[in-house]
Order: structure tokens, then C-alpha cells, then sequence
């Protein structure tokens, strides 16, 4: 994909629904079921990812740096916003490819998100420490912790909450969203336990497209892959789909990641490419979301 293509198929500023909403703090992560995310595919607000002191552009990379990333802080919630979301609003960082929120969570003890609506999204939680319970209106309810991963397709609307389960500790988790390869599909959830140690300098698949592979599926042409590594391992990763890209999110330590250095929290779009050559600098964990580049 050329450098101009990514900014007109993946870079759109595309907002409808939540999306184009600055929500309030009480009401992160809402869409309403009669305005879906996925209706407004025409409504664009300047091209995603232009150069500029908080995206680094290079020839097929987009560099989001740490601290770069929108932050909120409610006392009880503190969350940064790799791309737009509630009172944050960027129109240079709407999303990469049908990748739309990354949220990088931290909630008090006790404290949590109450019943809300979603539509027409597949929607992925990955805690990092403590323990997240979950309810929705399908009737499904329990706790996810590190080394789990939940998956929640929206489709025609769905309520659910989410509450830190201890009150003595808080929780940390990534909440991840995508826009669905096809809206309006029975709305379904599911959460998976995978053994961390099978991530040992390696690549773990947690998600894919189909229902028979590794991991948990959602309704899009994307895979998620965790991996731990030691100091100085190096590792490829192929690309499973010709025209995906890949998103990785450093969840901590050092890596590089064709040829560019990224630290803790860092995130890495690259397209136009079928492997990515990785090598830890520090000890580290990673991240890799690989996504279709176009919506719809």
C-alpha cells in the first residue's frame, strides 16, 4: 500500500456514533443501538496520521510514542488513549486500519464501569494484573485475569458491565476495539485462559478470524499474538493475510521492531510489509494486532 492510500483506506478520520461523540467520563465506551459506529463511513474528519509533533510518519510506519497518548484521570479510572476516545479528540489519531480504540486502563479497587450499550463492534479485553468481572445482557458473567483475554461482538446491541473485583487492589487491562468485517451480527461472548508459558520467547496466538483456530474469534481478519522475551531473543512474525497490517503495543521493556527502538507503552503500525523482524533490547512483552487497513 502506498504511503497516500494509507492515509485515504486506513487514516480516515471515520466517525458516526460513538466515534463521533466526546463522551462524557460517566459514559466511556457507549454507543447508542439506533446510531451504529459502522453507518457513517462517509462522514471523515481529516486524514488519520498526518506528520506532526505526536505521530512520527516514516515511508510504511506510524510512531506513537508513550507519552504521546491522550490521558484521562477521574480519580477512580486513570486510561490512556492510543487514538481518540470520550474527552480526548484527535482527528490525526482516529485509528490504524479497522483498529479504533486502544485504552490502556487503570481502576480502583472496587470501582468499575456501570451497565452501558454497545453496537457493531468486536471488542477485546486483556487484563495485565488484578481481576475484571464482567456482566452483560446475554446472561453471561465472570472474571478475567492476566493470561485470559474476553472477546464481546456487539453486533445488533448488547448492555454489559465492568467492575474491578477486588477492593484492596486495582485492576489493569487494555481494552481493544475493531470494526466488524459485517454489522448487525448476533451479538456473542466468550473469554479464554491461555498458559503464559507458552509465550516464552515466542509468539502466542490469542485471536483469530476462525472458530477452529488458536485462541478466541471475532468476527473480523485480524490475530492478536502475545509474546514474552528475553534480552537479545530475536523473532519474526508473517503476516497471515496479504493487505493487513500489523499494530504492536509494547507492554513493557525494549524492542526493536524493523529497525525502530520502542520502549514500554510505545505502539508500531507497520504496512506494505510480510514479516516483521523483532529483537528485544530488554526484557519484554509485546502485543501484535494484525488488521485489515480498510474498513468495510
Amino acid at each position: 500500500m502506498k504511503r497516500k492510500d494509507f492515509f485515504k483506506n486506513a487514516g480516515l478520520g471515520i466517525l458516526g456514533g460513538v466515534a463521533a461523540t466526546r463522551l462524557s467520563a460517566l459514559d466511556l465506551g457507549v454507543s447508542d443501538f439506533s446510531n451504529s459506529t459502522f453507518d457513517s463511513l462517509e462522514a471523515r474528519v481529516g486524514y488519520n496520521h498526518l506528520p506532526n509533533k505526536s505521530s512520527i510518519v516514516m515511508k510504511n510506519m506510524v510512531l506513537h510514542k508513550a507519552n504521546s497518548r491522550g490521558k484521562a484521570d477521574h480519580g477512580w479510572l486513570k486510561s490512556n488513549h492510543t487514538f481518540s476516545f470520550a474527552n480526548y479528540h484527535n482527528p490525526e489519531r482516529m485509528h490504524f486500519g479497522v483498529l479504533r480504540v486502544l485504552n490502556d486502563d487503570f481502576v480502583e479497587g472496587g470501582k468499575g464501569f456501570g451497565t452501558h450499550p454497545h453496537n457493531n463492534m468486536e471488542i477485546i479485553s486483556i487484563p495485565l494484573d488484578g481481576d475484571l468481572e464482567h456482566q452483560d445482557s446475554m446472561g453471561n458473567s465472570g472474571v478475567i485475569k492476566s493470561g485470559d483475554v474476553q472477546v464481546m461482538s456487539a453486533g445488533t446491541g448488547i448492555k454489559h458491565s465492568e467492575f474491578n473485583k477486588n477492593a484492596d487492589k486495582p485492576v489493569k487491562f487494555l481494552q481493544i476495539w475493531l470494526f466488524p468485517k459485517k454489522k448487525d451480527v448476533e451479538p456473542r461472548y466468550d473469554q479464554m485462559t491461555f498458559k503464559v508459558e507458552n509465550r516464552k520467547n515466542k509468539f502466542q496466538q490469542v485471536l483469530s478470524p476462525n472458530a477452529d483456530d488458536e485462541g478466541v474469534w471475532i468476527h473480523q481478519d485480524a490475530w492478536f499474538h502475545l509474546g514474552r522475551f528475553d534480552k537479545d531473543q530475536k523473532t519474526e512474525y508473517a503476516v497471515k493475510k496479504a493487505g493487513n497490517g500489523v499494530y504492536a503495543f509494547i507492554i513493557d521493556g525494549e524492542v526493536i521492531i524493523n529497525g525502530q527502538a520502542l520502549e514500554k507503552r510505545d505502539g508500531l503500525g507497520v504496512w506494505d510489509v510480510s514479516t516483521l523482524d523483532i529483537k528485544a533490547t530488554e526484557d519484554a512483552e509485546i502485543l501484535l494486532m494484525e488488521v485489515p487497513m480498510s474498513i468495510g
